[in-house]
Parts: C-alpha cells; sequence; structure tokens
C-alpha cells in the first residue's frame, strides 16, 4: 500500500497556506563518504522539518553541496599521475566529477535514511546561477567597501600554495620548534640609558624567537613601553644585555650564565635606541614600542618580522619599516633572501641555515627544542607559514558591531552557543577571502599589465555575471579577455585597450561560497530562513560566513534562529579513528556488515532514535551499545502499538466511538493524561528538544499505557461482549491514543509511522500518518478533577499488591475503608454499592471483588493484614486540600475460579461466572 513517503515533500509544497517554515540546508562537502556526523545533522533536520509538516506548514528545504576548493581539488589530482603538469581547466573538470560523484553518494545515502526533499531540485555550489548570485553579493560588498584589497601578512600553507582563513586551520599541541636566543649589539643605545651603557664593554639586547627562519626579515625589535627592563652584566665575558627586569632569572638560567643586574627603568627609556641586524651586515633594526610584547616567556623583547607577523606588521605599517617577504608560495626562500639561503625550504633546510648564520655571526647564545601549539593546514596536514602577500580581504572590523547586534536578536538554541560566536566575531579584524587555486569561482578583477593597478565597475561586473550565468565561471579560464572585459568598461576606468590587461588568477575562498548561499536560495522578499541547524563548528565557520555576507550586503542576519548541536564520538566519549577501529558507517548502521552476527541490519529507523535520544547539543556517542538499545527502545514501542492495533479489530471510531463523558472514568483519565502528553511533546519540538521528545514517548508508554492502562482494561477487553459500551469505552481511548502516540514520534521514526497506519483496519485507502495533520488531542479531555479519583484508587492498588507482594491479585478480594469525606466520595463515583466484583474502582484494585465501607466490619479476622495510607486530594489548582486516611485489608477469596475470565467470582469451577455466563447466552449490555 502506497502512502507517498517519496512525494510528500512536492506534496506539501503545493498546499495553500500562509504558514511557511523555511530551513536553510548548510551545504556538507562534496569530497567523501556520508559519515555518521551527516547522519546526525541531516535526521535532526528531517525531524524538524515533518513536524512543521503534519503541523501543516508550507516547508522550504532545499538541500546542497558545497562543491569547490583545495580538498576536493587535493583529492581529484591524488588519483592522476603528473597533476603538477595540468592546465587549471583540466584540473577544475576533474574537480568536478570527483565533486559529482561524492554528492551521488552522499544524496543516496541522505534518501535511504528518510530525509524529505525534492531531490531532484538541489543546489550546488557550482551551479552558473549560484555562482552568478555569490558574484552579486561580492560586487555589492566591494562596493560598499568592505572588500579591499591588500598586501599584508597572512596564514599560508607552503604544502597547498595558497593562502588560508583562520578557519582552515588546526593546532598541533605537540609542535616542536628549534627556538634561538640571540643578541642584536647595539649601534646606538638608548639616549636615557648612555650613563650605564658606555662604550667600554659591548652591550645587546636579548632576544628570543620559535621561527628561526623570519631574522633574515627582521626590521625592528620591540619592548612594552610599560614594563620594566633591566640592563645587566654577564659576569662571566662582563658583556651587557638589556632585557625584561620579570625574564632575568630565567633566561639567566637558560643560557647557564651569572647575570648582575645594574640598572632598571621603564620600557620608554629604550627609545631611539637602535641594534644591527644579526644576519646582516649594515642593516639597523630599530628599538620601537609596541603592545603585543608579552612577559609569559622570552626575553620581554620581540624580534619583528613585518612579512611573517600580523602584529609586527601592524608596528611596520605605524613607523613606515619595509615590509618585504623573502618567502615565496611554497615556502622556499627568494633570491633576494642571499644566495645562501636561496632555495631552501624555511621549515627545514631554511632553519638551519639561518641557524648556522647566525652561530657564525657569534650573535647566537642557545638553541633549545620548544614544544607549542602552532597553525596547521586542517586538509594536508602539514604546518603554516605567516606571510605577506597581496590579498582580497572582508573588512569584517567594520562590520563586526552590526553583525553582533543582528545576532543577539536571533535566538540561539543552546543560549551558551551565542556567546562563543560573539567572541569568534570580536577575535576577527579581517578575513582573507583569496585563495591561489584553480577549482573554485574567479575573484572577477582585471590587472593593468605595467601598473598592477587593479580593474573592478558596474560594467565589468555586469558582463561577467551575465557570462557566468550562462557558460558557468569556466568561461574565466576558456574565454579570451576580450570577450569578458569590454572596451567601454576599460573606457570608463580611463584605460586604452583590453590588451593591457590581464585576468586575476585567484579564486574566492569556499566559506565565501557557502556564506552566499542565502542569496541563490532563500525565496521571497525577506531572503531570510526560519532556521539554520549545523554542528558547533560552523558557529566559527558558515553561521559566520553567512552573517558576514548577508550584513554587508543589506544589513540583517539571513537566519532567525540557530540551532548548533555536538559532534558524533565513540561510545566511550573518544573520537573516532580508523587506527582505534571504532568508525560507525551509517550504510553498514542500516543494512549491516559483512558479518551480521557482529554487525547486524538495524534500519533507518534504529539511526534516527539514536539521533532523536541523543542529548544532541552536547557530544552525540555512538557504537555498539548505543545502538543495541537503541533497537530495543524501538521494539518495546513496537510491543505497545501492536496491542493496541491488536484491540481494533472490528472497531470503527467513526460509528462505534463513545463519548468521554459517558465512558469510565478511567478512560476519561486517560484521554486526560493523552491531552497532557500531546501539549508536552508538541512543545519539545518546537523548542528542537527531540531527546525530550523519546523521554515524554517512552514514559506515556510504558508508565502509563502498558504498566497501567493496559494491564486495568484486559478483562473489559477480552471478557466483555464484542459490542458492550463498556468494551466500546477503552477501545475508543485505545484508538485515539494510538493516534496521539504514532503522530507524536512520526517525525522521529516516519517509516514505523507509516507503517502503523497501513495497519488500521479502518483507515484503509488513508493518506497516511503525514498528509493528515498533527496531534489532535482535544481539550475537552482535560479534566484535572478525574486525576485525584483515579490516582487515589492506584494508591490504594499499590497497598493491596504490596501486601500480597507476587502473588495473583485475582484470588483476594480486597475491603478499603475510608472515613466519610471526599476521598469516599471520589471513591463512591467509582463504585456506588458497597461490594462489586464488576465495578470501575474493583477495575482499577484488579482484584475479583472489592468492598467500600467508611469504617472497619466487625466481623475482620483478628490476624488480616490492615495496611494503612494517606491520600492527599488537591482539586480546584490548590483551593481544596484534603488529606484522606484509609485502611485496605486483602483476604483470599472463597469463590471457584471462573474458566472464562479467570476471576474467581464462580459458584463452581466447572461454570463461567454470572458476567461470563450473560456474555455467553449473548445478553450482555449491549
Amino acid at each position: 500500500q502506497k502512502c507517498g513517503f517519496s512525494e510528500l515533500y512536492s506534496w506539501q509544497r503545493q498546499r495553500k497556506t500562509k504558514q511557511e517554515f523555511c530551513l536553510h540546508d548548510g551545504p556538507p562537502y562534496a569530497n567523501g563518504d556520508p559519515h555518521v556526523g551527516h547522519a546526525l545533522n541531516k535526521i535532526l533536520k528531517d525531524i524538524t522539518n515533518r513536524f512543521y509538516v503534519m503541523r501543516g506548514y508550507k516547508v522550504h528545504y532545499v538541500p546542497g553541496w558545497d562543491c569547490h576548493g583545495l580538498p576536493i581539488e587535493l583529492k581529484a589530482l591524488s588519483e592522476v599521475k603528473g597533476a603538477e603538469n595540468l592546465s587549471p581547466m583540466e584540473i577544475r573538470r576533474r574537480a568536478r566529477e570527483f565533486a559529482e560523484r561524492a554528492i551521488e553518494k552522499q544524496k543516496s545515502a541522505f534518501i535511504r535514511w528518510g530525509v524529505m526533499a525534492d531531490w531532484a531540485n538541489c543546489y550546488l555550489t557550482f551551479d552558473p546561477k549560484y555562482e552568478a548570485n555569490q558574484l552579486r553579493v561580492f560586487y555589492k560588498m566591494y562596493d560598499k567597501g568592505f572588500i579591499y584589497q591588500d598586501y599584508k601578512p597572512v596564514f599560508w600553507s607552503p604544502s597547498a600554495k595558497t593562502a588560508l582563513a583562520e578557519a582552515e586551520l588546526e593546532y598541533n599541541e605537540q609542535h616542536v620548534s628549534r627556538s634561538v636566543y640571540m643578541k642584536f649589539p647595539l649601534l646606538k643605545p638608548p639616549p636615557k640609558l648612555t650613563s650605564v651603557i658606555d662604550g667600554s664593554s659591548p652591550a645587546s639586547v636579548l632576544v628570543w624567537t620559535t621561527q628561526p627562519w623570519t631574522v633574515p626579515a627582521n626590521q625592528a625589535v620591540c619592548y612594552m613601553p610599560d614594563s620594566a627592563y633591566s640592563v645587566v652584566k654577564c659576569t662571566t665575558t662582563g658583556e651587557r644585555f638589556i632585557l625584561a627586569a620579570d625574564r632575568v632569572e630565567s633566561t639567566a638560567a637558560v643560557l647557564d650564565a651569572q647575570f648582575e643586574v645594574m640598572s632598571t627603568c621603564k620600557g620608554v627609556d629604550l627609545a631611539d635606541g637602535s641594534c644591527a641586524h644579526p644576519t646582516i651586515p649594515g642593516r639597523v633594526s630599530p628599538l620601537l614600542p609596541a603592545n603585543h610584547v608579552t612577559m609569559a616567556k622570552g626575553t620581554g623583547l620581540v624580534h619583528t618580522a613585518p612579512a611573517h607577523g600580523m602584529e609586527d606588521y601592524n608596528v611596520a605599517s605605524h613607523h613606515q619599516l619595509p615590509t618585504d617577504c623573502l618567502v615565496d608560495e611554497g615556502g622556499f626562500f627568494t633570491e633576494a633572501a642571499g644566495p645562501e639561503l636561496q632555495k631552501k625550504n624555511v621549515l627545514e633546510d631554511g632553519n638551519e641555515a639561518v641557524i648556522q648564520m647566525l652561530q657564525a655571526a657569534g650573535s647566537l647564545l642557545k638553541e633549545e627544542k620548544y614544544v607549542h601549539s602552532y597553525p596547521y593546514d586542517w586538509r594536508t596536514k602539514k604546518p603554516m607559514i605567516i606571510r605577506a602577500s597581496k590579498q582580497w580581504f572582508v573588512n569584517t572590523a567594520s562590520v563586526k558591531a552590526t553583525a553582533q547586534e543582528v545576532l543577539k536578536k536571533v535566538k540561539v538554541i543552546p543560549t551558551s552557543a551565542v556567546n562563543r560566536m560573539l567572541e569568534m566575531l570580536d577575535r576577527r579584524t579581517f578575513w582573507c577571502i583569496s585563495r591561489q587555486r584553480c577549482w573554485g569561482v574567479p575573484i572577477p578583477v582585471f590587472y593593468q599589465k605595467n601598473t598592477g593597478e587593479c580593474l573592478i565597475n558596474s560594467e565589468t561586473i555586469a558582463d561577467v555575471i551575465k557570462i557566468v550565468e550562462q557558460q558557468g565561471t569556466d568561461a574565466w579560464w576558456t574565454l579570451p579577455i576580450e570577450q569578458l572585459l569590454s572596451k567601454e568598461a576599460v573606457a570608463k576606468a580611463g584605460g586604452h585597450d583590453v590588451l593591457d590587461y590581464v585576468k586575476g588568477q585567484d579564486v574566492l575562498d569556499i566559506w565565501f561560497d557557502s556564506g552566499t548561499s542565502w542569496a541563490h536560495v532563500l525565496e521571497g522578499a525577506e531572503q531570510r530562513a526560519d532556521t539554520y541547524l549545523e554542528g558547533k563548528d560552523q558557529l566559527g565557520g558558515w553561521f559566520q560566513s553567512s552573517l558576514l555576507t548577508s550584513v554587508a550586503a543589506r544589513k540583517k542576519a539571513p537566519y532567525k534562529t540557530l540551532v548548533v548541536h555536538g559532534f558524533t564520538l565513540g561510545e566511550k566519549g573518544e573520537k573516532m579513528s580508523k587506527s582505534i577501529g571504532n568508525v560507525v558507517d551509517p550504510d553498514v548502521v542500516i543494512n549491516g556488515g559483512e558479518d551480521h552476527t557482529k554487525d547486524p541490519p538495524y534500519g533507518a529507523d534504529v539511526l534516527r532514535w539514536w539521533v532523536a535520544e541523543s542529548n544532541v547539543f552536547t557530544e552525540v556517542l555512538i557504537g555498539p551499545v548505543v545502538l543495541n538499545a537503541a533497537r530495543d527502545d524501538i521494539n518495546k514501542l513496537r510491543n505497545t502499538l501492536r496491542f493496541m492495533l491488536g484491540n481494533m479489530a472490528g472497531f470503527n471510531p467513526e460509528t462505534d466511538s463513545i463519548p468521554a463523558s459517558d465512558m469510565y472514568i478511567v478512560d476519561q483519565y486517560m484521554l486526560h493524561l493523552l491531552q497532557d502528553y500531546g501539549s508536552k511533546v508538541t512543545e519539545a519540538y518546537k523548542e528542537y528538544d527531540y531527546s525530550k521528545v523519546v523521554r515524554l514517548l517512552q514514559a506515556f508508554c510504558s508508565r502509563n499505557l502498558s504498566n497501567f492502562y493496559f494491564s486495568t482494561i484486559k478483562d473489559r477487553l477480552y471478557c466483555e461482549e464484542e459490542k458492550d459500551p463498556k468494551r466500546r469505552s477503552c477501545q475508543t481511548v485505545l484508538a485515539e491514543a494510538l493516534d496521539v502516540v504514532v503522530r507524536s514520534f512520526a517525525p522521529i521514526l516516519p517509516h514505523l509511522a507509516e507503517e502503523v497506519f497501513q495497519h488500521l483496519p479502518y483507515k484503509k485507502g488513508s493518506e497516511g500518518v503525514f498528509r493528515t495533520g498533527w496531534i489532535n488531542a482535544s481539550s475537552a479531555w482535560k479534566k484535572p478533577g478525574i486525576e485525584e479519583a483515579i490516582e487515589g484508587a492506584c494508591a490504594m492498588r499499590d497497598s493491596f499488591l504490596g501486601s500480597i507482594s507476587g502473588k495473583n491479585a485475582l484470588e483476594y478480594e480486597v475491603i478499603i475503608v475510608i472515613e466519610p469525606g471526599l476521598l469516599f466520595e471520589l471513591m463512591e463515583a467509582l463504585q456506588a454499592e458497597e461490594t462489586s466484583s464488576v465495578s470501575q474502582l474493583n477495575e482499577i484494585m484488579m482484584a475479583s471483588q472489592t468492598t467500600l465501607l467508611s469504617e472497619l466490619p466487625k466481623e475482620t479476622p483478628a490476624d488480616a493484614n490492615i495496611i494503612k495510607g494517606t491520600f492527599l486530594i488537591n482539586l480546584e489548582g490548590g483551593d481544596i486540600r484534603e488529606e484522606s486516611s484509609y485502611k485496605v485489608i486483602a483476604l483470599p477469596i472463597a469463590k471457584a475460579k471462573c474458566p472464562r475470565c479467570r476471576r474467581y467470582t464462580s459458584d463452581s469451577l466447572s461454570t463461567p461466572c454470572p458476567r461470563c455466563l450473560k456474555v455467553i447466552s449473548g445478553k450482555g449490555s449491549t
């Protein structure tokens, strides 16, 4: 029987409704197999979308993929011999094919997990229309002054030969650097110190660095103006050294020297001094003030190489120092570094060569291994360097304040995440968006061949966008410049000939690609999604790049709500890795591994249940124990559903339902609980708290249904006449409970929900669970007063069952004694006559007969076990409170066991009890 499972997305898109819900899909990266991280993310999104579909919203969800960038390029090239000789177009072709293969693999997995979407219409960041929209945002930001070109130090990956943004680094905490202590001989002592440094003995400043290869690029030595510095004398050589007062002891210990402090001064007193460069004869390094100098390690005087440090560069800009870079794209010294260093790798033999030069110049005082946290390229896993080069930047400093204001108005779940994102924004001064590769969207600028001046204006960009929209960005590489750049645009810029220009070679950072997805995917005038839902790594990634581009282009956030989930880990909380062998493959979870005894096939719903039951706002654990537990949970749920389904035979809610007012009180009580369950579940879904949904579902099914209600009504269901209103009463409740429960878990377990609906005898040919709305629990079911009657009876039942522990309750009659008052009146509503075997109270007590009295009977046996208890009645929201005491006596029953209903209500073992005789003879109360 078809339920239109795969057509659900397109069906709901055609609904006539004003209520819309848009969840914008953060694009996964198209470079690998589907993994459990994908499963966690996509299933969370799907639970959300299905909930909104059931609530009658028109859901907008377009899955996408992030398709450009270095990782895809590297993987595609690793499949080719002689990759370094390929042309840009050849590289682009291979990278595209690689991405397309990855997308198909991931897409089929997402479909298998039950993710609802129009899979024929996804967005891909290499679609020509997507690229054209991205260039529109780029130009809008450029035109407003948020994008600029500059020469400055950036994180550079020698292994990938490109600049990287901070989001693309990972830190190796165990990186070992060769740190050196060296001296810079004083050429001109600071005027304030001439009395101490009089030229009678050689004097130097002491400097420490972990990157000796940057020394050839040194232009200055920096001090902290308001810290204390000391002039010390080395007791063995008589040499004078300047270093921070706080670092004298520790530095002497490292150098194995004795320092005698001759004088102490403030940092400002070092002004106007200068030193000789330790390896380049004739170069002067001035002493300059700077606030980035720290006293935590080193000597308190900092070697300053403007081409290789952000702070160093700021000092150089302020004092007009040279910022030349002596290192090329591959991390090798250039010709300008001199013959001793040229073509040497700065992190290997180049570093060694500089240390040898320091040694030869007599400037090296000590070399030692230094273990510290150091940035690595997140894809090639090789160390980074900082290197000055001409790059394109987003001026985040000027967007930051607005972005932070806008972000404060966004609802963030969990709330703790918003501060992390605000802090990350705060630390970000600029965002380097140019990459020196070819698999990406080109930065649409032209350069004047002789001056290097860049050309981009509204004419040039309009021409490029038009071509890209039709042909994609390949055109940038395949078309001659005359077809990309018009004479009119050149003339407008004051140029003469198109051929005086060349095309730019840089491509945009992929965070800029995905960060502009709002401009392509989101619909309507507002172009704003209700929700972005991704892992916590996106606080510094997609959440941030989307916010920055959207705020820069149009001063608003592209989202109203951010939902941030944790990462997946092994079930002991350890990272997943092939070497440990704890990697969980979602395909193996669903279809089983090679050995089904070791890796059984759990099916998609177990994977979905794992996602829903996990506290996804922390780290999410997965492994065999977790998956087995999930399967057991679903099996328990199936048993509950099976009981309800099995008792629906011959029942049609349309014709056989009993109105709530005519029902047994315990049945009305169940409707009351159902109504409460429905509203709590709905609230939990609205807050994206799916683990709470699962907890509510499990508690309701096990505590309220299986343990309480099912065991209470079994006699009525199985032994009363088929159409008896008493039986129809509990069947009506079971039908409602089944409907509410199935709808409540349908977003989480869609396959099981549809399966249940296909087995409902009275829903033949129905549209299935997703097309027929959300939980429909009538507010008329809410009857707080009923709770006291049923919970009072249950308190007495617990006393009774506790007193006969482990024995069959049907072998007993129970006497309940309650002094006159509210509790007695409530129990009288459940049993009007003094003694009954068929009353509502007796059904709850689960005995064969129940007697309700207001005082202890005189003939109570002396050895009777009298259980005493109290029950607090709380009505009208606390206005009526009354504590009543009760006594419960369990007595073995004298009657015989009825062969039909097995209760001890018959006169002889061979004949059924009066109730069963009536039913058999067809005289039941129909």
